[in-house]
């Protein structure tokens, strides 16, 4: 069969979605390609999240059509994902060499489309259509590790969508209206991970503290399914009713999420983090900005207050809990004391992390349209200062580790240097250490002797 290779830019659910579509191309006989020069079929699955993105993988895509049509014509070249459910046919009316446009709702056609492409049965394929039940559609994985080819950990897609549209934000129109998949489907998945040697599972969703909540209103099968398994008198969210079933897995030793909103921290979910030891102590809790005027002009839907409540209940429920963020530099209209909001919100929480990020036009988003577009040099200017804050508190606060033990689930060799082990504490910072092949997938205490900026090192002199 023939080989495929599949590069992936943007969030941890493009890397599912991808993990999820390199399974079925397996499954169906075809070889994963070690890199684009001796595959079959390449494949870039896309984001649409900031114009970057996009630059990238369509100047990657011409990278590609110069490379292959005068050597190798009969290589299948596609697009996938959000910046192909956005621009649909219009991408390869740009390209004409493009032979597959596949959006996000279609995921599990990519295999099918291929076969097609490759028997000569279509010529070209672009489905962005959208398909009723795609959320429950996408649960293979494709686990590969140092131990035993066994993945330590592993990401589940419990929802796909998203109905808060803020103002700067392409997701609900590349993603669609949020749609959960049940509770028993999950659990399902999860189980079959276990069984497999996952220990930690990371659920995932646009917004995973929306789950379940949008399940009323237009009465699917799939729909009428999940409310069947939510609790009718519910004293809990439906997420925290999928975090119960979920911790309640034999075998699975740790669960994060990811991401969720403010607005999804209701008393049930911060007293989970109590409640449910496989829970562990880590918050990614977007907050975009420190001002009130721009968080209401973001359409976020909670002032800088109520996040700074957040933070404090979680912090009074575990003092340990590792917070991190999302913000966004430059927005339309930011002004001065908007960016010095920011800044002070940063120093106030003192994030252990934070992905800063330039605001980035998106077409047809309503803040692409608002008067008082920044200049980008100005953009750069605070996306470099605000960095050095975050820079600066992550490194004092990893500084503080320093002599402590802490515990870490080992997930294989560090990504930067092989011939080490990697793990991560509960709280989300990666350690580093010297091990051997049996620690991979433990959970075990180690001693940090060092702390970089974002790393820490742990010394091998306590390891069983």
């Amino acid at each position: 069969m023939p080989s495929v290779f599949l590069k992936t830019y943007g969030c941890q659910m493009n890397e599912r979605d991808s993990e999820a579509v390199a399974a079925q191309l397996v499954a169906k006989g075809y070889a994963l390609a070690p890199s684009e020069a001796v595959a079959d079929v390449v494949l870039l699955n896309t984001c649409s999240v900031r114009d970057n993105a996009e630059q990238k993988a369509l100047g990657k895509m011409e990278n590609l059509i110069g490379q292959f049509r005068k050597q190798r014509p009969g290589v299948v070249l596609g697009f996938l994902g959000c910046m192909a459910q956005s621009r649909g046919r219009e991408l390869i009316d740009q390209l004409p060499d493009v032979d597959l446009v596949v959006g996000t709702q279609k995921f599990h056609r990519v295999a099918d489309y291929i076969d097609d492409l490759l028997a000569g049965r279509r010529d070209k394929v672009v489905d962005t259509e959208v398909e009723q039940g795609s959320e429950a559609t996408i649960k293979e994985h494709l686990l590969t590790g140092a131990a035993k080819d066994k993945a330590v950990t592993a990401f589940v897609s419990i929802m796909q969508g998203c109905n808060q549209y803020c103002t700067f934000c392409i997701v609900p129109y590349t993603r669609g209206l949020e749609r959960s998949r049940t509770i028993p489907d999950i659990v399902a998945e999860c189980r079959e991970l276990v069984a497999r040697g996952v220990k930690e599972i990371t659920l995932l969703g646009q917004i995973v503290t929306s789950y379940g909540r949008r399940v009323e209103s237009r009465g699917s099968k799939v729909e009428g399914q999940l409310l069947s398994t939510l609790d009718p008198r519910p004293s809990t969210s439906p997420f925290v009713q999928l975090l119960d079933a979920v911790h309640a897995i034999d075998g699975l030793e740790r669960i994060r999420f990811t991401s969720p909103h403010p607005k999804g921290y209701g008393p049930d979910l911060v007293e989970a983090y109590v409640r449910l030891p496989k829970l562990v102590e880590s918050a990614h809790l977007p907050v975009q900005s420190g001002s009130d005027r721009v968080l209401k002009l973001m359409h976020r839907g909670y002032t800088r207050a109520r996040f700074l409540e957040i933070i404090r209940q979680l912090r009074a429920v575990n003092p340990e809990m590792g917070i991190t963020t999302d913000i966004i530099v430059g927005f339309p209209g930011e002004t001065d004391e908007d960016f010095a909001e920011t800044v002070s919100l940063a120093r106030e929480v003192e994030f252990d992390n934070a992905f800063v990020f330039k605001y980035s036009q998106r077409r047809d988003t309503p803040a692409a349209a608002m008067p008082n577009q920044l200049p980008e040099e100005l953009i750069e200017a605070r996306h470099a200062q605000l960095l050095a804050v975050i820079n600066e508190i992550a490194e004092r606060k990893n500084k503080a580790c320093e002599g402590r033990v802490l515990q870490i689930l080992v997930e294989g060799p560090s990504r930067k240097n092989s011939a080490r082990l990697e793990g991560r504490t509960r709280a989300n910072k990666i350690v580093v250490f010297e091990g051997s092949e049996r620690h991979i997938g433990q959970v075990m205490d180690v001693k940090i002797v060092h702390a970089a900026p974002f790393t820490l090192y742990g010394d091998p002199a306590i390891l069983n």
